[in-house]
């Protein structure tokens, strides 16, 4: 302060009073007053300063948090919103819900409660149809055994027949003897086929290198290539899988192509693109070509384009379960008369693997 203050009272001071000494002291309490005084403000300031910042954070982390509620609020409203979709409340009162702390907590767990015993009930539909599945599998077993048997009966006591009356047989009698064995043969491929689709998928995939190459090579070892077809391959790679399903797929695209090739000289064609995760093969040939009406329908069981013998129904059933059970999709382009292409992909790394 406090030189100016001085100055300013003992300008109007007499000189007698100027040199008194009490007035010295008086003065010199006031000024120590003074000093006082300016401590305690600059302390005062330096508490309101500290105060404005704690206020300061305070109330910043106050706003955050109002903040973090309201989008969790929004968050729990969009929740309210999509439950009233899918109309998950039987009373149908959710429209009338008032958005509370309180009525959202009590709304949530309700849902919650609702969507755990839809879950439980879910769960154990699933179980009783694992359980149905087993059943069923264990009976296509059963069946397939009971049939095979006297199917063999008949084919062996047929072939006694046809060797031990031979010269005793008319023509006629021979060719209902010839027909009774294709129609047992007909039927023991029909049970085997059922077999092996109620199969596929029960059990976990084997998954190892198999080298499709010389898979291929093996199935047309194992299978009758006329002489007027002429099959083709490019490199195919070593892929994961399990041999017999994909010996299996292999097979049965490969003989479709050879059964209804009806050209002087047939053509199979065999190939692969690399896709980055998957493989994409194609089996191509220049057989009858199918119409576009029944490139979906000739995915499904018992299906057949025509009366063929050496046909099941149930081939390319199973190839499409087998490409789905790695992953994968089948489709096919062609024309009549010009030839089909068949198209599969497999996943690089089938389910359950690294």
């Amino acid at each position: 302060m406090n030189s100016l203050l001085k100055r300013q009272i003992r300008k109007f001071l007499s000189e007698e009073l100027k040199n008194n000494t009490d007035l010295k002291t008086f003065i010199n309490a006031v000024d120590l007053s003074y000093n006082n005084f300016d401590e305690q403000s600059v302390m005062i300031q330096r508490a309101m300063a500290i105060s404005s910042d704690e206020l300061y954070s305070a109330n910043r982390k106050l706003q955050q948090e109002a903040d973090e509620q309201k989008e969790v609020i929004d968050k729990l409203k969009s929740v309210i919103n999509t439950l009233k979709f899918y109309d998950l409340k039987e009373d149908k009162t959710s429209e009338n819900i008032e958005l509370t702390g309180s009525n959202l907590v009590d709304f949530i767990d309700n849902q919650t409660k609702e969507i755990i015993e839809v879950n439980k009930q879910k769960q154990s539909m699933l179980n009783e149809l694992a359980h149905q599945n087993q059943e069923l599998s264990d009976y296509a077993h059963m069946v397939s055994h009971d049939l095979k048997s006297p199917l063999r009966s008949i084919d062996a006591l047929t072939a006694w027949l046809s060797d031990d009356y031979k010269d005793v047989l008319d023509a006629n009698g021979k060719s209902t003897l010839h027909l009774i064995r294709t129609n047992v043969e007909k039927m023991d491929t029909l049970i085997t086929g059922i077999l092996e689709y109620s199969t596929i998928g029960k059990n976990e995939i084997e998954i190892y290198d198999v080298d499709v190459d010389k898979l291929i090579d093996d199935i047309l070892n194992s299978i009758h290539i006329p002489q007027h077809i002429n099959f083709t391959k490019t490199k195919l790679p070593i892929i994961k899988g399990d041999k017999y399903r994909l010996q299996q797929l292999f097979q049965n695209l490969i003989g479709n192509a050879i059964k209804y090739n009806d050209k002087e000289h047939g053509i199979i064609n065999v190939g692969v693109e690399d896709k980055h995760d998957y493989w994409q093969f194609f089996i191509q040939d220049n057989g009858k070509g199918i119409e576009e009406t029944y490139f979906d329908k000739i995915f499904k069981t018992f299906l057949k384009l025509e009366n063929n013998p050496e046909s099941s129904g149930i081939g390319l059933s199973i190839v499409k379960k087998i490409v789905e059970l790695y992953g994968g999709k089948i489709w096919l382009e062609s024309q009549v008369n010009i030839g089909t292409t068949f198209y599969f992909t497999l996943k690089k790394a089938p389910n359950g693997t690294a």
